[in-house]
């Protein structure tokens, strides 16, 4: 959230409540990146003023209860963030406001108190959007402790903890109702030199046992097999440019794609563990070795 507003300010400058309404608008636009939506012009020439209203939140700031400013923006349909009325504050805080259209001690007080205010809650809005931001993003492991399987100059690899696996070769490391999914070092390693990735379509619906998208290189084209159900939300981009990213790691930088998980309990019924992955890889390295 940008530390800014698109100001309506009041427009009775005829009475002490509007003028305290610009000082406020004119104390926000000095210590922010804010806009003034001129109340005058925006009645006969709209475009501008409706573009700004739509990209910086909107406050409105009445003079008094006759609240023009407020009706101007319901007759112009803006979304309305922030709304107050100068007389309201005054009675709040406890300042008496006089008739002149000059600014007193108090009313310049009253406004540079008011905008302050306005940007310290603000700021404790976009430090709150901040942290929940951070709370929900999902960090993925950067590396593995790993298990090693070797046959002749073949070495396999297969991360000891924190993933899931089908009998497809394909791993699922899971986070809330989040994963990322790849395949494992078996599929690197039988298809050799990884030239082509074709990535599945983000924002596709994909089932357990469903395509992920191809591998593809020299010897054959490895069809993903997805060990979950759920909504694709992100592909590897990296892996257009670099497929090779695979056969350096499949399990870290060569990651597949992110799915948000749709029906993660019916799917554990076909994941395996650690353990019970390394026994059927092993079985394949003896059986069908690459």
């Amino acid at each position: 959230m940008s530390n800014s507003f698109a100001i309506l300010p009041c427009n009775g400058l005829d009475k002490g409540a509007g003028c305290i309404a610009r000082e406020i608008a004119v104390n926000l636009i000095e210590k922010s990146d804010s806009d003034i939506i001129c109340p005058v012009l925006y009645r006969v020439a709209d475009a501008r003023y409706t573009k700004l209203a739509q990209e910086k939140p909107l406050l409105v700031i009445d003079g008094c209860q006759t609240r023009c400013a407020s009706k101007l923006a319901s007759e112009k349909g803006l979304k309305v963030t922030a709304k107050i009325t100068v007389t309201e504050e005054a009675k709040t805080r406890g300042f008496e406001l006089g008739d002149s259209l000059r600014l007193g001690e108090n009313e310049v007080k009253l406004a540079e108190m008011v905008a302050d205010e306005l940007l310290l809650e603000k700021e404790a809005e976009k430090a709150t959007e901040s942290k929940t931001a951070a709370e929900n993003e999902t960090v993925y492991p950067e590396t593995y402790d790993y298990e090693v399987y070797k046959k002749d100059k073949f070495i396999f690899r297969v991360p000891k903890e924190g993933l899931l696996f089908n009998e497809n070769d394909s791993w699922v490391y899971i986070s809330g109702n989040k994963a990322r999914i790849g395949v494992t070092d078996y599929v690197q390693q039988s298809l050799s030199d990884i030239m082509f990735f074709t990535p599945p379509a983000v924002g596709n619906e994909v089932e357990q046992f469903g395509e992920l998208g191809e591998i593809e290189s020299g010897k054959a084209v490895f069809e993903v097999v997805s060990p979950v159900s759920g909504k694709i939300t992100a592909v590897n981009e990296e892996l257009s440019v670099a497929p090779e990213l695979i056969n350096q790691n499949p399990y870290e930088k060569g990651w597949i794609a992110e799915v948000e998980l749709s029906d993660l309990e019916s799917d554990k019924e076909f994941l395996l563990d650690f353990e019970g992955y390394f026994t059927i890889l092993k079985r394949k390295v003896d059986e069908f070795h690459v």
